[in-house]
């Protein structure tokens, strides 16, 4: 991953300053212990291989900041005091490798990291040749013996070989594990971010699922007791018997509105939907029937009746319903309407027209939302559906919802191109 970033914050640069420090007090002391123990044959005094060993770990305090600085630094430093001999060969071999280690496992450019590090074995591969055969020409060799400067020698090779191998390895398995870690939580923000929009679809569809279901419910109880009340405000004085029957149907519709609420409400709050039984096409003949006491309506079932899905029936009845709401309130007083639904073979067709005398125009307007829940309705089961004034008057709303996988191109051009 070429853009991952790993910044180094601020515990860790306080976490590789401290290790600079004691990695430092760690190298003057192995120092001071080795000149005073004469393990190690130092070629410049006590006062200079001390701060050399200070001199090499400083750079770590910025190996995650700055790391092929600290290498470079570092290895500069190792070189010079190996050559003046002030440079103890035990903590200073750590010290040497870590920054080698974190050129792989932070440097962002990796192009950089692999050539700054190839660059430092080459030179220091070189360095410790040079140094080797510089060593069979000197007369300590010949005193200690020419096997045993050989063996001396070999284990320094296999040493720098070993730490230099596993610094390049484990740098770039840190780095490979940082780029892994930073693709899942990209992926986790990606889920996190799409679980977010889920939700918020989800909220806005139940919120549009329920201004929908208030507004089939209630539009077509509320429009039909204004109308019934208009009626019996205006015959009550000379046509009490008419007036009260107009009242009847008022209450009549007061109480089924409620009645539907209820059943709505329960379907909403309850997690099983079938405990809260929705309306279904038996209840189409009610609907016709309530339909009925504002002007004629005939009602007409084409095909072989057959089990459909509750999404099905309930959307049929749901487009009827709005239907047969929009020619109370549109069509005219007295206005007749026709009720047809259709069983084809893959898809039932409900069709509502009327022959209302008003005009589009001069149609009161709704609350907006009666049409286009309609639609919306049908078009979330994969159907089609037309509205629109009928070329012989009056008003039609068809819809054509799938039962089987699809709706065939033969039935939309039926629906499409049928004489009203």
């Amino acid at each position: 991953m070429a853009d991952l970033r790993r910044p180094a914050d601020a515990a860790m640069v306080r976490a590789d300053a401290l290790t600079a420090l004691a990695l430092a007090f760690a190298g003057a002391l192995v120092a001071v212990l080795v000149w005073t123990a004469q393990i190690q044959q130092f070629q410049q005094p006590m006062w200079m291989a001390a701060p050399f060993s200070v001199l090499i770990a400083a750079p770590l305090a910025v190996r995650r900041t700055h790391p092929v600085v600290a290498m470079v630094a570092t290895s500069v430093a190792y070189a010079v005091g190996g050559e003046l001999g002030a440079m103890e060969i035990t903590v200073s071999q750590v010290v040497l490798f870590l920054p080698f280690y974190s050129v792989g496992a932070w440097c962002t450019n990796r192009t950089l990291a692999f050539r700054a590090r190839l660059a430092t074995v080459i030179v220091m591969a070189i360095w410790l040749a040079s140094a080797g055969i510089r060593g069979f020409y000197s007369p300590e060799t010949g005193e200690h013996g020419v096997q045993a400067f050989f063996s001396w020698f070999m284990v320094q090779v296999m040493v720098n070989a070993a730490y230099f191998a596993a610094g390049w390895v484990f740098g770039d398995r840190s780095w490979q594990q940082a780029v892994e870690r930073e693709a899942l939580e990209q992926a986790q923000a990606e889920v996190r971010a799409q679980q977010v929009q889920l939700t918020e679809q989800a909220i806005s569809l139940e919120r549009l699922r329920i201004a929908r279901e208030l507004h089939d419910v209630v539009a077509h109880h509320v429009s039909a007791m204004g109308i019934q009340a208009g009626a019996a405000r205006r015959v009550l004085s000379r046509d009490p018997e008419r007036a009260a029957t107009a009242l009847r149907s008022v209450e009549e519709s007061a109480r089924t509105a409620i009645s539907e609420l209820g059943t709505m409400v329960g379907a909403l709050r309850s997690t099983d939907e079938s405990n809260a039984p929705m309306p279904t096409l038996a209840d189409v003949r009610d609907l016709v029937n309530q339909a009925r006491a504002h002007g004629p309506v005939d009602f007409e079932v084409v095909g072989e009746r057959r089990e459909l899905s509750p999404a099905v029936e309930l959307t049929a009845y749901r487009v009827i319903q709005e239907a047969l709401t929009n020619t109370r309130k549109h069509a005219g007083l007295g206005a007749g309407a026709d009720v047809r639904i259709r069983y084809l073979a893959q898809a039932l067709e409900v069709e509502i027209g009327d022959d209302g005398a008003a005009s589009i125009s001069s149609r009161a307007p709704g609350l907006g939302v009666g049409q286009r829940g309609m639609a919306e309705r049908v078009a979330a089961l994969g159907g089609r559906i037309e509205m629109g004034p009928k070329s012989r008057g009056g008003y039609l709303v068809r819809a054509a919802i799938p039962t089987g996988a699809a709706v065939r191109e033969d039935l939309v051009s039926s629906t499409t191109e049928r004489d009203t």
